[in-house]
């Protein structure tokens, strides 16, 4: 049942309280079967012989207790041995006006008012099967281990510096050997505890010169059937363990007295508190010093795994179990399915996505098994999992990394095993964990190279889900062997070296589950669905029978780790064409949709292509001009003062210069810009002669022969576009924090230089357009970014942009607003832009000026208000679509009027 479900459940129970039948209708909250309720108020399944209590073992133990004195009573039955045999989860007491509860696993306990029970509902969750296991993500555990291997790690690399140049292959596989023995030995693998670091101790001498040839020794035990072989003593009591971790003979590092002190040390831990799950990555972080101080960074948090896996599949298994909770034949059915799914993650890194999967899966294999032990009360079976590693399918790059996913899917089978029996009570057995089965299939290798068929066999019969994170990396970011990358996997797609490295992972991905039953998400920068990227790939995807089938929308992808920033990433979802709902998440409020773009946008789908010229007929925007001067044109502000100083004619030959640093933050700056056939006078004075020189030569030193070319004319910009008028200027990037990319009106002296951008002899209405929300939500989504910050585009964001036709009255009235724009900016003439449009310090009047030009824009577009800006998007998306129409139609009817 759904937590919200159970809660309202709650609130109804509260409101007619009946107290001879008040455990029983709360039990039936939680989706305890009917058949279960009518057996326990008979009393079949009540282990209490004493009058008014409740005993059902395995869930919770239920008294009515003494007024005044609950707390005393709840504390003697709490240790009551005859309870505490049958492992009720929770001990609850109540006089119907409080109510006192002890969660037996937790060691945690509750007192509130029985009309507060609904607001409890977190804390007797785990009476519906739900919260079976608990991730911390801060865990001291997880840190302790990982600091105290980074030091063991450190110190073999000095004290071994031969061994390390054979591989890091080898010191791998080591470290991996040494964290399973430390895991066995405290979680019951190893059958005594403490049995590996206590036989370390007592079997090598102080100073750590024999411990290679011990662990040598181990290793071989480790990987040897029982009965072969011949060991020392001490080593008859270790397990054969196989499963491949063993199997490959590796020459061990040299220890001191220093470094067997901190194996030591490391053994001292409670490994059975290490959360495979998040372990690997983080140990991940130990062969890199410099991370060490944020190892909480290197972890995904289970939250948002689940943001992934739950709407793939997830959602849809549990909704099954739900629809079939007293259906015994259905239950199987659905424990059959489960056991015959394949999990593919082609990015694992140290395995989170499938460790977090497994774990899920196997929560809901033992919800089933309980439902079905409740549903068949009369037969007695014991039930064994069917969930196997095998199921699970990854490819890394990293030798570490993928050591770790499978030393870390071994660590989470067992804790899994634990789990399964403690809760299934005397119902669920586990097959001995050893000798350790294949571990899934992780191969190592690059997965933008490597078949994925090879690695994950598909039929038609087969069920498989892709997950992951896959590595993001910019078209600007890659070196050359993630170019070569690209090139191999998508060089059929015209403009493939503009694409995010992550396009790799859906094209490869989209081939594989097209017209298969297969389904895949990944995690990505919200880039793939901005810019010029959208139309490069997406409409060879979403045109060969795949649609979008959810989407999460911008949103930061971190855990909860002490200093963690997050990165902003949106997650989709990709499988072939079905009548199944569709759904945008929003801030995890899932939206249902008729369609998803390649936007992220409830809309049709198309794609904004970059335009040489205007959709809405605006004014041409220019980029701005460009020096290639290697500096020697370019003046700062003592510069300038001194030339002048120095010689009254250079005056004409400076302007002021505007780029972005020097408008958001207020930084004079200025050029020489000497006009055609000023040449030979400005070359009079001295300073500029040498600049003029100076660039000359730099233009003649480039590999490039249009710069060499360029050394004919050293005294001009290599690129001028400027006008001598008025102009507004456009900043080609800005941060994403801000709400408005603040523009600014330059006047005819000042020189704008590229990249940013330029409108000559631009009228201030147009200023007040470019200034508006629905301006600022178009350029959020068609716009390129850099990192997370804003790009501006002339051909993607300006000429794309749907405006529509508008009067005279209505420009008049829009400059109005612009003027009272200015007029507040006036007021902080001290201030930078930056600042002005920081929105933690933006003045309430500026703040105020910019949303009443907004509403004055958005009335342009309809009369009724927009709610958001999603709404704003689709209306833009869908007044380009038919502007789009429009201009096509009158292009085709123009060239027929022709012939």
């Amino acid at each position: 049942m759904k937590k919200s479900e159970i809660q309202q459940k709650l609130k109804d129970l509260t409101l007619h309280i009946n107290q001879a039948s008040f455990i029983f209708d709360f039990l039936s909250c939680f989706g305890l079967s009917k058949t279960t309720i009518s057996r326990l108020r008979k009393g079949d399944y009540n282990l209490s012989n004493v009058d008014g209590e409740l005993l059902y073992r395995g869930k919770v133990f239920f008294k009515i207790g003494e007024k005044d004195n609950l707390i005393h009573q709840i504390d003697e039955f709490s240790k009551d041995e005859k309870i505490l045999k049958q492992k009720p989860r929770f001990i609850i007491l109540t006089d119907f006006n409080i109510v006192v509860a002890t969660d037996t696993k937790l060691k945690t306990n509750k007192e509130f008012q029985i009309n507060d029970i609904s607001e409890q509902i977190d804390f007797f969750l785990p009476l519906s099967g739900a919260e079976i296991y608990r991730v911390s993500s801060d865990n001291k555990a997880d840190r302790d281990a990982a600091y105290k291997l980074g030091e063991l790690y450190d110190l073999l690399f000095v004290e071994n510096p031969e061994w390390i140049t054979k591989g890091s292959h080898q010191l791998n596989l080591f470290l991996s050997r040494i964290l399973f023995c430390f895991f066995a030995e405290d979680t019951g693998i190893f059958s005594i505890k403490s049995i590996f670091t206590e036989t370390l101790a007592n079997n090598t001498v102080s100073d750590g010169s024999d411990v290679d040839k011990f662990l040598s020794l181990l290793f071989e035990k480790l990987n040897t059937q029982p009965g072969k072989g011949k060991f020392p003593d001490y080593l008859n009591q270790f397990p054969y363990v196989n499963g491949g971790l063993f199997r490959d003979e590796i020459s061990c590092p040299k220890f001191s007295k220093k470094s067997r002190q901190i194996l030591l040390d490391s053994g001292e831990l409670d490994w059975s508190e290490i959360n495979p799950d998040i372990f690997g990555s983080m140990i991940q972080a130990v062969a890199d010093p410099s991370e060490r101080t944020n190892l909480g960074m290197h972890y995904t948090s289970v939250q948002n795994i689940l943001k992934l896996i739950k709407p793939l599949f997830l959602d849809d298994l549990y909704e099954e179990y739900e629809k079939n909770r007293d259906n015994t034949k259905s239950l199987e059915k659905l424990l059959g399915r489960m056991s015959k799914i394949k999990f593919f993650d082609p990015a694992c890194g140290s395995g989170n996505f499938l460790i977090i999967t497994y774990k899920e899966i196997r929560n809901l294999e033992i919800q089933i098994i309980k439902q079905l032990i409740d549903l068949n009360q009369t037969q007695r079976k014991i039930y064994f999992t069917s969930i196997k590693l095998t199921q699970f399918y990854g490819i890394e790059i990293k030798d570490f990394a993928h050591e770790m996913a499978i030393l870390s899917l071994w660590l989470a089978e067992h804790q899994m095993n634990q789990v399964f029996e403690n809760e299934l009570l005397d119902y669920g057995q586990s097959k001995p964990i050893l000798p350790l089965k294949e571990a899934g299939n992780i191969i190592q290798g690059n997965a933008a190279r490597t078949n994925w068929d090879n690695v994950c066999p598909k039929t038609v019969a087969d069920e498989i889900y892709i997950i992951g994170n896959p590595p993001y990396l910019g078209a600007r970011l890659q070196d050359s062997l993630q170019k070569e990358d690209i090139t191999i996997s998508l060089g059929n797609i015209k403009g493939a070296n503009n694409l995010d490295y992550i396009f790799i992972w859906f094209y490869k991905g989209f081939k594989f589950i097209q017209g298969m039953n297969a389904k895949l998400a990944f995690v990505s920068t919200n880039s793939v669905c901005q810019g010029e990227q959208v139309s490069l790939l997406w409409p060879t995807i979403l045109s060969s029978g795949l649609e979008i089938g959810f989407a999460y929308q911008s949103f930061k992808w971190g855990n909860n780790a002490k200093g963690n920033a997050g990165v902003t990433v949106i997650i989709i979802a990709l499988r072939n064409y079905s009548n199944s709902p569709k759904f945008i998440f929003t801030e995890n409020v899932a939206r249902p949709v008729k369609n998803i773009n390649a936007y992220l946008l409830e809309s049709v789908d198309f794609y904004i292509k970059p335009m040489s010229k205007s959709l809405s007929g605006l004014s041409e925007m220019n980029f701005g001009n460009m020096a290639n001067d290697g500096g020697n044109l370019l003046l700062s502000q003592e510069d300038r003062d001194a030339l002048i100083h120095q010689d009254i004619r250079a005056k004409p030959f400076v302007k002021k210069l505007v780029g972005s640093l020097e408008f958001l933050r207020g930084i004079n700056k200025y050029c020489l810009w000497i006009g055609e056939g000023l040449k030979d006078e400005a070359s009079k004075i001295s300073y500029i002669h040498e600049r003029i020189e100076k660039t000359r030569i730099n233009r003649l030193d480039s590999k490039r022969e249009a710069t060499r070319k360029l050394a004919e004319i050293p005294y001009k910009f290599a690129e001028i576009r400027h006008q001598e008028s008025d102009a507004i200027f456009i900043p080609s990037v800005s941060s994403e924090r801000r709400k408005y990319i603040p523009l600014g009106l330059m006047g005819k002296d000042e020189i704008i230089v590229a990249p940013n951008m330029a409108i000559y002899n631009a009228e201030p209405w147009l200023f007040g357009v470019l200034h508006s929300k629905m301006h600022m939500v178009w350029v959020g989504a068609v716009g390129g970014k850099l990192k997370t910050d804003y790009r501006y585009s002339a051909k993607l964001c300006y000429n794309t942009f749907p405006f529509p036709t508008i009067n005279a009255k209505q420009k008049e009235t829009i400059t109005q607003y612009v003027f009272d724009i200015l007029d507040e900016r006036a007021k902080y003439s001290e201030k930078t832009m930056a600042w002005m449009y920081n929105p933690e310090t933006m003045p309430l009047g500026l703040k105020q000026a910019h949303q009443a030009l907004d509403l004055a824009i958005e009335r342009i577009y309809r009369l009724a208000t927009f709610n958001s800006d999603e709404e704003r998007l689709e209306f833009l998306f869908k007044l380009y679509d038919e502007m789009t129409k429009k201009d096509t139609l009158f292009a085709k009817m123009k060239k027929t009027k022709k012939k």
